[in-house]
């Protein structure tokens, strides 16, 4: 245990940098709950974030085995059953390299497949909620996603890891009424944690050169270069954005 100004935290063996680089998106848990110590560990790194005027509009509902949270991740999960079918068709997933069993694709497919034919059994769901002070602004997530990938992070040092969808789009009244949230509370996302089958690992992303500028719009700047051994994906919009 490692105990700080403001409080105690479980040890991790994560350094922050190594933390940043190989969080992954975690859609595969063990049937196991997560002790209530680690959430606490982890939620408290959520209340550490920054926010615009140091409001803190930040809620979270933290769901794990009660009627209400069993009720929560079905409802969920018959949306996100729903949006991946429909997306499975428009986007094409069982076309061109869809259609190749090792691709990446194909690969992403199956991993969500699972992860919403089971969504009704993850080991914990976490509601972020922004309570609405003012009109409702592009700038308003500056002040709730930082927590939120705060969550991500702490899990991850935790030996936990989770991931973050939309799913909870299509079900907002339904899960107002049943969780008694304010009218004025927006429900940001949703976060699914557990123990991952499997592990966390260097992330794949576009070279740096694509994605950082200086001095003006395309212009990459000559240190914006990749440590030997990265490893990239081509996912993202068409580089001539």
């Amino acid at each position: 245990m490692t105990t700080f100004s403001n409080g105690p935290v479980a040890d991790d063996t994560i350094g922050l940098l190594e933390g940043l680089c190989t969080t992954r998106a975690i859609r595969r848990y063990l049937d196991e709950p997560i002790p209530e110590a680690v959430l606490r560990d982890i939620l408290w790194a959520a209340t550490r974030a920054p926010s615009g005027s140091n409001r803190q509009p930040f809620r979270f509902l933290v769901l794990t085995d009660s009627d209400q949270a069993k009720e929560a991740k079905r409802l969920i999960g018959e949306a996100a059953r729903a949006m991946w079918s429909e997306k499975i068709r428009t986007d094409g997933y069982s076309k061109g390299s869809g259609a190749d069993p090792k691709s990446p694709k194909s690969r992403m497919a199956r991993a969500m497949q699972a992860y919403v034919d089971d969504f009704d059994a993850v080991p914990c769901l976490i509601l972020p909620c922004f309570v609405r002070y003012r009109a409702p602004s592009l700038i308003e997530g500056a002040s709730m996603y930082p927590a939120v990938q705060n969550i991500l992070l702490a899990a991850r040092a935790l030996g936990y890891g989770g991931v973050i969808t939309g799913f909870h789009g299509a079900v907002t009244e339904e899960l107002h009424a049943l969780l008694g949230i304010p009218d004025n509370v927006e429900i940001a996302c949703t976060l699914t944690l557990g123990k991952p089958v499997g592990g966390h690992g260097p992330v794949r992303r576009r070279p740096m050169s694509e994605l950082v500028f200086a001095d003006g719009w395309g212009q990459a700047p000559e240190w914006a270069q990749d440590p030997p051994g990265t490893r990239f994906t081509s996912a993202g919009p068409p580089k001539s954005r």
